[in-house]
């Protein structure tokens, strides 16, 4: 069989960072994979010349992963499409408000065959008030099979190649998942594959939210026990919106690296956990603390709780996660972060 051509379909930190162990494990198994990573790159002007010639000459992403090499094997491509239409498996990672658009510039223009892994930590909303996973978005759109990434994976630290692990959700576990395990595993990046893909996904998708409300405890300044109590109490609200919306789950994957880690590292180290600590003192709207902050890059906890909260509220279920309904309410102004506690306790 030829070689699989790859595309990673996003240049963000994390999308630079992936890029970096995706573009060496291309090299490493070149009996596998084509050598030639291509990597959309959204175009912009930084210090006068174009991001996609600085990546493609300095081989580094200057404005989102500064100070780490890419290998040299990684294109930058401006055209979605361009990049995209010989390859054989999509790396989607991209914020997920743009999943829809880009998934429909390439309605009909992938190779036959091809697959797709989502690293993206979001989720999208449907036309009747509920929700959709990425890769169910991904998947309705362009008819091709959908893995998923997530996993306790701070970009820089990845980029930086400290130890760490993935999990890879997947619906066909002992085919695609050797593949998946051959492009992104390495010495310090550890993969491992669970046929449990929603779970996996959710589980980065909604742990955002709970690094929101240990932001929001950081701002005030309430001390550990008072987070580790929200982050308890999160991770209770995942494992129940779990068996409400998307039944079936296995235990054991909320204790893969997607799950309790990636729960615990994004509400210490995270970018929602640090928009929302600025925010309880900043006395802006979030929105411009968010754009102060993160260097055009966007916090996705917000977004997940005003997507998840409709759902919440049709099916008659806000008093079961008021963790969940208070993130949304403080980030949309309606409750002052210092009622945090009172509406975990029931009383906002």
């Amino acid at each position: 069989m030829a070689p699989k051509k790859v595309t990673i379909i996003g240049s963000g930190n994390w999308g630079s960072a992936i890029a970096r162990i995706v573009g060496h494990n291309a090299t490493t198994y070149k009996d596998i994979f084509d050598p030639t990573v291509n990597m959309w790159v959204f175009e912009e002007i930084v210090d006068g010349r174009k991001l996609s010639e600085i990546i493609n000459t300095q081989h580094e992403n200057v404005k989102y992963l500064p100070g780490r090499k890419l290998p040299e094997n990684v294109v930058a491509v401006t055209d979605v499409v361009e990049a995209s239409k010989e390859a054989d498996i999509l790396i989607f990672v991209v914020p997920h408000q743009h999943v829809g658009k880009i998934s429909q510039s390439l309605v009909g223009k992938l190779k036959d065959g091809a697959k797709a892994i989502s690293l993206i930590k979001g989720l999208s909303t449907n036309n009747s008030g509920g929700i959709k996973l990425i890769s169910e978005e991904i998947r309705e759109i362009l008819h091709i099979e959908v893995s998923v990434l997530m996993g306790a994976n701070l970009a820089h630290e990845v980029a930086d190649d400290h130890f760490c692990e993935a999990t890879i959700g997947t619906l066909n576990k002992v085919e695609d998942g050797e593949m998946w395990t051959k492009l992104f595993n390495t010495d310090n990046f550890r993969i491992n594959v669970v046929k449990d893909a929603n779970t996996v996904e959710l589980c980065g998708a909604l742990k955002n939210i709970v690094a929101c409300a240990a932001g929001f405890a950081d701002g005030l300044k309430l001390g550990d026990n008072t987070k580790a109590a929200l982050i308890r109490i999160g991770l209770i609200e995942m494992m129940k919106f779990v068996d409400t919306y998307y039944p079936g789950s296995h235990l054991e994957t909320y204790f893969e690296s997607c799950g309790v880690a990636d729960l615990v590292t994004t509400c210490y180290g995270g970018r929602n956990r640090k928009v929302c600590a600025a925010f309880v003192t900043a006395n802006k709207p979030l929105a411009e603390v968010e754009q102060e902050l993160l260097n055009g890059q966007s916090a996705q906890g917000p977004l997940t709780a005003e997507e998840i909260y409709p759902m919440l509220q049709s099916s008659k279920n806000l008093e079961k996660f008021p963790l969940f309904v208070a993130v949304h309410r403080i980030c949309k102004g309606e409750v002052s972060p210092d009622k945090l506690i009172d509406c975990i306790k029931g009383r906002c």
